[in-house]
């Protein structure tokens, strides 16, 4: 059943509703970067020059990264009406975009908690903007994704009820949680050629894809 009105196009229509999914995104991001830039999943983004940071929204992500790794030039590519409204303090540059149509240029492109948002084939879209972003896999060029892998991280009953509840409410968004098989999918339709998971976080994990 499709959704009469998307919580995308919601966001668009009602600024109150667009802030707090943003503030929300603020709180979870702030909390899954703290621990993964602490831990191996730091490693990830060790050595990158740049980064964009994609449907970043008020640039949670991309300031702990740009905090951690002072060297890396991080930008945060979002919707107007969003970043129109995000807190800028000069850490990060951002940008007004659309994922679907462009995506600026950097060493790197960061998504995280997005294309579970969205359906195979608009991740592949997505992705493919990404693509034409970044250099080749010689060069340094990735794209990082943070996101559920079902079947990836602890075993035990409690990440698996976790991951069922917020795979249920991915559903209600119009969107999906994917095992490695239909991610391996989406890249090689994206054009990608390998791609790597760590598990950083109860049921979240990083995937690098490589051009």
């Amino acid at each position: 059943m499709e959704l009469v009105t998307s919580p995308w196009d919601l966001a668009k229509e009602d600024g109150r509703y667009s802030r707090a999914i943003n503030e929300a995104c603020v709180t979870d991001t702030s909390f899954v970067m703290d621990v993964a830039l602490r831990g191996l999943g730091g490693d990830v983004f060790r050595g990158l020059t740049s980064l964009v940071d994609v449907g970043g929204g008020y640039g949670a992500g991309a300031v702990a990264i740009a905090k951690a790794f002072p060297d890396v030039k991080c930008t945060v590519m979002d919707l107007q009406q969003v970043v129109s409204e995000a807190p800028d303090d000069g850490v990060v540059q951002f940008v007004a975009g659309d994922m679907f149509e462009s995506v600026p240029p950097a060493q790197a492109a960061l998504l995280k908690n997005v294309l579970d948002c969205w359906s195979d084939e608009d991740c592949v879209k997505i992705l493919r903007q990404c693509k034409k972003a970044i250099p080749t896999r010689d060069d340094g060029g990735k794209v990082i994704i943070i996101n559920v892998v079902v079947g990836y991280g602890p075993k035990n009953i409690a990440v698996k009820e976790t991951q069922v509840l917020y795979d249920m409410f991915m559903m209600s968004v119009d969107g999906t949680e994917r095992e490695e098989h239909e991610w391996r999918k989406i890249f090689l339709e994206a054009g990608f050629g390998d791609y790597r998971i760590m598990p950083i976080l109860g049921y979240q994990s990083i995937i690098e894809v490589f051009p």
